[in-house]
């Protein structure tokens, strides 16, 4: 499917979005179809410098969870991942890349509610794009807090998840713990999944069910 396509594929498909930087490789994943519900979410992968892409398994099962649910994924490389052209750009660019993608979702599928999710690097860029999209549900696992300009962005105003592994080796658990209270609990649900590091190895059935649990609820 080329760029210039605007429809959600009807099955699995690997396709290609125009972004900022030259195109950016994309796969679809749709539900069954009597499962189906009008809302469409798009996923963010872990770090491109540290062998982040959206084949990551961490992002993988949040796409599982979440078609299993009814609902379409589209996941995405950013720039210079994989096929998605451009150079890496320390989270400007790559929310750049973010917004291009939700464009083209919201242009294919106009009455699907917008859910976006991330992972680790991902979840900022997440929650970067969730301070001018109008997000329906927030994903983020494994928000790396210590890293980013997290303190400069502010809680979407949608029901929003953070999971966070209480072994995570990458991203400290209690800066993590400290930076959600801040945002306060009437606008984050923090989950700790104990003995969990930052990869959730062994742990990824588990992540599954908690993330179908919680956002089953906000389904439209």
């Amino acid at each position: 499917m080329g760029s210039d396509a605007v429809q959600f594929p009807t099955e699995t498909t690997d396709l290609f979005i125009a972004g900022p930087s030259g195109r950016l490789e994309c796969m679809a994943d749709v539900p069954e179809p009597d499962e189906a519900r009008a809302v469409t979410a798009v996923l963010c992968h872990p770090h491109p410098q540290h062998g982040g892409t959206m084949r990551n398994k961490v992002v993988t099962i949040m796409e599982r969870s979440l078609r299993e649910l009814g609902v379409r994924t589209l996941r995405f490389n950013f720039r210079g991942v994989g096929k998605s052209e451009g150079e890496f750009d320390d989270g400007a660019g790559e929310l750049d890349d973010l917004l291009a993608v939700v464009d083209w979702v919201r242009r294919a599928c106009p009455d699907d509610v917008l859910w976006l999710g991330g992972f680790s690097f991902g979840a900022y860029i997440a929650l970067k794009g969730a301070q001018s999209l109008p997000v329906a549900q927030l994903i983020t696992i494994a928000p790396p807090v210590e890293r980013y300009g997290f303190a400069d962005l502010e809680a979407p105003d949608c029901p929003w998840l953070v999971v966070q592994g209480d072994e995570d080796e990458v991203v400290s658990p209690q800066a993590v713990y400290d930076w959600a209270e801040q945002m306060g609990t009437d606008a984050v649900s923090l989950v700790v999944m104990e003995d969990t590091g930052h990869f959730f190895h062994r742990r990824l059935m588990d992540l599954r069910g908690l993330i179908k649990n919680h956002v089953r609820p906000n389904l439209p």
